[in-house]
């Protein structure tokens, strides 16, 4: 999506980027949401300064975890409200990096949380509290293996993450092989 999004006339000079989530590794490392970004990105102006990675390197996780809440509050004001938030959605029902029964999930007073280990990796992830205040969702989602969890966030479905995040202002971009399995009168083509 963001490869599309570059090739738009946006006003490029006026957006600012946070990561949603993003996995303990190395700068550069294939698993790093950021390494995608930066190169979906690479087309476009923008500026290093509006760009804001997580410091998943950093030796002191809940003080970058802290940090990055700053550094959201001095762009998007206190307690930071983010214009756009786009999210995705796991087989799990998961979505940033808000799994199920992981102690962030829990987080209500902090915008940035450290959670537990999740295939293989601990992770840095924006919390319910700064992803539910956002002016707007998107929701991108693909694939048949999708489908059961798009029907239970269509549903408002608490009982996984993906269902705790607000559902007004929300717009769901689903492809046809997510949707099939949620509404039980279309058939698969």
């Amino acid at each position: 999506m963001l490869k599309a999004l570059a090739a738009e006339d946006l006003p490029w000079q006026s957006i600012q980027i946070f990561q949603v989530d993003e996995r303990v590794a190395p700068d550069g490392h294939s698993e790093r949401n950021l390494t995608h970004l930066r190169a979906s990105l690479a087309s476009v102006p923008l500026a290093a300064d509006q760009i804001h990675a997580m410091d998943v390197t950093a030796s002191d996780l809940k003080g970058a975890a802290e940090q990055y809440g700053v550094i959201l509050e001095q762009v998007a004001g206190s307690p930071p409200v983010l214009d756009l938030v786009h999210l995705g959605l796991g087989t799990d029902g998961h979505t940033a990096s808000l799994v199920p029964d992981d102690p962030a999930l829990n987080v209500e007073d902090e915008d940035v949380a450290i959670t537990g280990l999740y295939q293989g990796r601990q992770r840095m992830t924006l919390s319910f509290p700064v992803l539910n205040r956002s002016r707007k969702i998107l929701w991108v989602v693909t694939g048949e293996e999708k489908g059961k969890m798009l029907a239970r966030l269509r549903q408002g479905d608490v009982s996984i993450p993906a269902g705790r995040v607000r559902r007004d202002d929300a717009l769901i971009l689903a492809d046809q092989a997510a949707v099939v399995l949620t509404d039980p009168n279309r058939e698969p083509n």
